[in-house]
This record gives C-alpha cells, structure tokens and sequence, in this order.
C-alpha cells in the first residue's frame, strides 16, 4: 500500500562515468539526491578509506555496490576466483556502510544451463551467510544478453528461492523486464524478492544497441510500474542509471535535473494517488475534517 513517505532514490556512478567520486556527491547533493550506486571500477580509483570520507562528509548513503559475479566463467575467471572477488566487495561494502551488493551470474560459457544454474547455487550457499554476517544483502541480477544466463524473471526467481536464504534476493532491471514484469499473471513471488530496482528508458524493444534513456523520454510505462511496485509493498531503493549518447548530449548536470523532475513528479503523483485513496476509505465526516 502507497504511503507518504519519500521516495528512496539513488543516481548510479554509471551514469555520470567521467566524474569522480568527490564530484559525484557535490553534484548528486545539489540536485536533491540523497544515495549512490557504487560501481566497483570507479571505487578501485580511490582508496576505500578515502571513498569512505568523502561519504561520511557528504551525508549521502550508498544504495548498492556493483557488481561481483561471473560465476560461470565467461568473465574469464574461475569459479573460485569469482568467490573470492565477491567476498572482496562485501569486505568493500561493509566498510563503506553498503547495504546491498548487486551479483550478475555471468554467461552461459558453454555449461549446460543445468550446470550453470547448479554453479550459482553453489556461489549462493557460500556467499550468503558471509554476506549476512557483514550486514550485507544480495541481490542477483539477470540480464537479456549473452552476458548472463538467467535471462526472464521466473527463472531468476526459481533460482534465488532455491538458494534457501532470505539474505538472497533479485535486482530488477525496468529497462530489460518492463515488458515482462507486467505480463506475469501472479506479479507478488517476484515483487516480495525484489531488493533493488534500476531504472531507464527506452525505445523500441530491448538490443544491446538501443540506449538506456533518461526516465520519461522513452516509451516504457515507468511511472506505472514503479506505482505498482510500491503499491504491492517494494520498499527498496529506485536506482536511476541512464547512460549513452542521449546523456552525452545533454550533459551530467541537465541528466541529473531531468531525474529530479521525473522524481518530483511521481512523488506528487503518488501523494495524489494516496489522498485519493484515504478520501474514499475513511468514513465521511473523518474525511471532511482531515482534508478541510
């Protein structure tokens, strides 16, 4: 059920790629934005204490840090480096106050897709309780290329649910699961193990050439779902990350504004939507005299 409260919004480092760390979170202040999503390859620019600081300093929270994974191989690595590197960026995320790591599955890699599915659930098992002990949650993220074999919702689902841990859960992507998320007949299953959502437009169907745009200038029905998905209880961080030559164009400091103006809008419609909502529940003369 919708509420009142405040929208909980991050700006992904992905999308302001030539920033650094420090400018990121002067700019993402100025523009309202109160979290970040850390991308690994930026952070490694600094030292985590330095990064932690500049944290601590700008009073903005991390809402995620992507990403570990590959546990397939097709990233090049072995399984057991792939842990390794995952314990590494929860050891990154407990030290930067991180609630949450992003894990990506990697490719097929030439295993059968009942092996692949095997060495994920093995990656989760180990991966789990040391992440719960940090404090940190997981969430897994499929993709619609050839970089991850988990490629719909259902079977991401399956697979986190046969992890066994309620310290495991799925990092949607509106981008690639817009289409998806809503033709599912019974939506809650997914919704209850959503942790983190990421959100751009679009135009056309998914392709890998085809742009993430900023949110509003595309044809996705965004502002529905982010309404449905708060409505059936998400209560996690929306992660705004556009990113190619529409953003280019336009410029990091106009991006960030159009996100602020998106924001701003579905925070009042929303509020709309909730006032609406009470006027018809509560009995009338309550009614008159709460919204006189």
């Amino acid at each position: 059920m919708l509420s009142s409260t405040a929208l909980r919004i991050a700006v992904s480092q992905i999308a302001t790629l030539r920033w650094d760390l420090g400018e990121e979170l002067c700019h993402y202040r100025e523009h309202g934005f109160e979290a970040i999503s850390l991308w690994r390859q930026k952070i490694s620019d600094v030292s985590l204490f330095e990064a932690r600081e500049l944290l601590s300093t700008s009073g903005v929270r991390v809402s995620s840090l992507q990403w570990p994974g590959g546990f397939t191989g097709s990233e090049g690595h072995t399984f057991q480096e792939s842990l390794e590197d995952a314990c590494e960026a929860i050891d990154a995320a407990e030290q930067l106050h991180c609630p949450l790591i992003v894990l990506h599955p990697g490719g097929r890699a030439g295993h059968t897709l009942s092996h692949a599915r095997r060495l994920i659930r093995l990656a989760m098992k180990e991966l789990a309780p040391i992440a719960e002990s940090a404090g940190v949650m997981l969430a897994l993220k499929p993709a619609k290329d050839e970089a991850s074999f988990l490629t719909t919702l259902i079977e991401s689902l399956d697979v986190v649910n046969g992890s066994g841990s309620t310290n495991v859960g799925l990092a949607i992507d509106l981008w690639s699961f817009s289409e998806e998320l809503l033709s599912l007949e019974n939506k809650m299953p997914v919704i209850e193990r959503m942790k983190i959502v990421s959100v751009a437009d679009r135009i056309c169907n998914v392709s890998l050439g085809h742009e993430r745009l900023p949110p509003g200038t595309g044809d996705l029905p965004l502002s529905h779902l982010l309404y449905l998905l708060l409505e059936s209880g998400y209560s996690g961080d929306i992660e705004f990350d556009p990113i190619g030559e529409t953003v280019a164009e336009m410029g990091y400091e106009e991006l960030l504004a159009s996100v602020r103006r998106y924001v701003d809008r579905l925070q009042s419609d929303m509020n709309v939507a909730e006032t609406d909502r009470l006027k018809n529940v509560l009995p009338a003369p309550l009614t008159k005299a709460f919204f006189r």
